[in-house]
């Protein structure tokens, strides 16, 4: 118990405004927990931080394995209108680090330019992480019952 009050003040400590207080290794470890725990092994998440890990990744995969050579509007394009939506929070980020995220999102909207580098992945996925640790479990992912992937 003790334990988890710790990490409890320790999270609710972090200033979300100037994400990015931990280091690499634990957003690498709390990005592993999301995927794990809140990513189906297909279809749709039932919670938003299970939903934002797993429209990366398939943005992720489609650009690194398949060039985006299946990229499209119902699929793709609708993952980056989530990603962009659920993480322009102000809540969370300021709103350089709002600016930020966009820009990097940007980067992978581009169908017949494939971004495959990690870092915009990864940073995106450390945002997620921040995400994850401002609202936790609460809030449930909406369906979006026009997506198509």
């Amino acid at each position: 118990m003790k334990k988890i009050l710790s990490c409890i003040l320790l999270f609710t400590s972090i200033n979300y405004s100037n994400a990015q207080k931990m280091p690499q290794k634990e957003y690498v470890e709390q990005a592993k927990y999301i995927w794990e725990n809140f990513v189906p092994k297909s279809g749709q998440a039932e919670y938003v931080q299970g939903e934002l890990l797993r429209a990366l990744e398939k943005l992720r995969d489609e650009a690194q394995r398949n060039g985006n050579g299946n990229f499209y509007k119902k699929c793709h394009k609708a993952f980056l209108k989530y990603l962009k939506e659920k993480l322009s929070d102000e809540h969370i980020f300021d709103k350089e680090m709002i600016k930020q995220i966009n820009r990097e999102l940007d980067k992978l909207s581009h169908q017949r330019q494939p971004y495959i580098e990690d870092d915009v992945y990864d940073y995106l996925s450390d945002r997620i992480v921040d995400w994850y640790l401002y609202y936790g479990n609460e809030l449930r992912h909406a369906f979006n019952t026009n997506l198509q992937c």
